[in-house]
């Protein structure tokens, strides 16, 4: 009986294999389920964080790499949050250049611009992520690195625009309260990204050297001395706009014009500075820290538009949205629908190499960053394949980006942090966010709606964006062994280059030739605007300084060579102090 009951209880567990057809449409339904869904702990992503009432352990998901086929659903969401991790760093340079205080251009030039960016990021994104080889030269890293607008041309083209309209390059007229009022210049732009073009061989030719070679040639205490300015003075533009809006509205004009922000006739204009502005800026920040805090790994990966979102809700809700700019739009856009007449501008040719300097040492960064997410070696010939074929990608990329009537490009950083924490470092996911990327730009009323939004709510954004230029300059400051030599070295760049960011007119007074030697006022324009360009300066004179300034011997390192000398009896004991 014992031994029947054994073979009952068999025959329960054991199933007999069957290979009919409803046995074959549960073996396609569990495969569509695998592809679609896969086995991802999608909850990993959505659980946000609850304190004292939520603790439970979260498992983590599979990693993914490089290569890996993913599910199509979670290629699709992970995808999506690539591309809304990146898009307020891609639009953000747009916005800013084409407004008020730097060129003023129309709305419909203003949403072009933000348009061709996206399309052209989506582009890149796809060429550096694919990876190829011609004629033996790698172009792409082969990972999952975005590309999208660099961040290190806003506050150089800041100088460069003011120098165009200072020699009247650009338009400019004085209206009836003595106010100068900078016209529309798209033939500005047009001399911007030609001279970019340009200047876009240099990373071209810096691909050809190693590594290790550019790290020499350009270490911490250069790029991270630059980055961190590069940063403050994206930060001062950022806090404009959160009070109101950068441009002739500023003074605050009792009559005209420009007495409120950004101009009479906008949606519930008031002065610059005013309280309710504040406050719209101030919705997104603390909306980003709350995201930050409370949010699920999904959310916090897109803070930035996490927070923006929120921040239209309640401008859309208290009047400041201009509705008539997204009804104006068109429905779809796409590249050369709007053009600007490509030039070179002399004195803006040194600061822009300057700025490819940075970015080629910032790509080496990023791209070895993403490699340790990616679980791909650090070292050795395809490591270095890897950043060579990165640092030509960006040049080509910016090279194709001035065809394309947009600004110049570099790999962003930020996605390595979604790459570490969702543990998906496939290039599938990439080839989405591009797509992604695409049908924003294409969708011109996606456009339109940042260009609708009050200047203090896109300055809340901006301020808090910008602050992390700053903060990524400090990690590569960290870096240092901050000996005398170096704090010395820093302390002179800063000077200076603090200087300028917080007088930037300290300069605009010494230069004054007005002869008719186009060359010398070339000249004397390029070393204009290298003097009034905070990070330029600083990038010069650090540079120079940790070139010609001999390397110091620490107190540790002497005492240490006094011990192998025998100059100092006892290991322990302190080197002598001399009063």
């Amino acid at each position: 009986m014992e031994k029947k009951n054994d073979t009952i209880l068999e025959t329960e567990v054991v199933q007999p294999e069957s290979t009919g057809p409803l046995d074959a449409r549960e073996k396609y339904r569990d495969k569509i389920r695998r592809i679609m869904l896969g086995n991802y702990e999608y909850g990993f992503l959505c659980m946000p964080y609850i304190p004292f009432f939520f603790k439970a352990k979260r498992r983590l998901p599979p990693f993914f790499g490089i290569n890996a086929p993913l599910p199509i659903l979670l290629s699709i969401v992970l995808g999506f949050q690539h591309a809304l991790a990146m898009v307020s760093g891609v639009v953000t340079p747009s916005i800013i250049l084409g407004g008020g205080g730097f060129l003023n251009l129309d709305m419909e030039y203003r949403q072009y611009m933000i348009s061709s960016a996206l399309i052209v990021s989506a582009i890149c994104t796809t060429v550096q992520i694919t990876s190829f080889t011609y004629r033996g030269v790698r172009i792409g890293t082969g990972l999952l690195s975005v590309v999208g607008t660099s961040f290190t041309s806003v506050p150089l083209a800041y100088s460069i625009f003011g120098n165009m309209y200072k020699t009247g390059f650009c338009p400019s007229m004085i209206d009836e309260n003595g106010t100068t009022i900078n016209l529309p210049c798209p033939q500005g732009l047009g001399a911007f990204i030609g001279t970019a073009m340009l200047c876009s061989l240099l990373p071209m030719g810096l691909s050809l050297l190693p590594p290790k070679a550019l790290k020499r040639m350009f270490p911490p205490i250069v790029t991270g001395t630059t980055v961190f300015l590069i940063g403050l003075s994206l930060i001062a533009s950022g806090f404009k706009d959160w009070a109101g809006g950068s441009g002739s509205c500023m003074d605050r004009p009792a009559t005209g014009m420009y007495s409120v922000c950004p101009n009479l006739g906008a949606p519930n204009a008031k002065p610059w500075g005013d309280p309710a502005y504040l406050g719209l800026g101030l919705v997104v920040y603390v909306s980003i820290v709350l995201i930050e805090y409370f949010g699920s790994p999904f959310l916090k990966n897109i803070q930035m538009v996490a927070g923006l979102i929120i921040g239209i809700i309640v401008a859309a809700a208290t009047g400041y949205i201009d509705h008539s700019t997204i009804d104006s739009a068109p429905v779809a856009t796409f590249l050369w629908v709007k053009r600007f007449p490509l030039s070179i501008y002399a004195p803006g040719i040194i600061p822009l190499l300057i700025v490819y300097l940075v970015a080629v040492v910032e790509a080496v960064g990023d791209i070895t960053a993403s490699c340790e997410a990616s679980r791909a070696p650090v070292e050795g010939p395809e490591f270095e394949g890897r950043i060579k074929g990165g640092i030509l990608c960006d040049g080509v990329n910016s090279l194709l980006a001035g065809c394309c009537t947009s600004l110049p490009l570099s790999t962003f950083a930020q996605n390595n942090g979604i790459i570490a924490l969702t543990r998906c470092a496939s290039r599938t996911a990439g080839y989405w966010c591009a797509f992604f990327m695409l049908l924003m730009g294409i969708f011109a009323k996606f456009s339109a709606v940042f260009l609708a939004l009050p200047s203090a709510t896109i300055g809340g954004l901006t301020t808090f964006l910008f602050s992390t230029v700053a903060v990524a300059g400090i990690r590569i400051l960290a870096y240092l062994e901050w000996t005398r030599r170096e704090r010395f070295i820093v302390s002179a760049a800063m000077a200076l280059g603090l200087g300028v960011n917080l007088v930037p007119d300290w300069f605009s007074y010494v230069l004054t030739y007005e002869g008719s030697n186009q060359a010398l006022r070339g000249f004397l324009d390029s070393v204009e605007v290298i003097v009034s360009t905070g990070f330029c300066i600083a990038a010069i004179i650090t540079s120079f300084l940790n070139a010609v300034l001999p390397s110091e011997t620490g107190v540790q390192e002497m005492f240490e060579n006094d011990i192998e000398d025998n100059s100092i009896d006892e290991p322990t004991k302190e080197p002598h102090i001399i009063v």
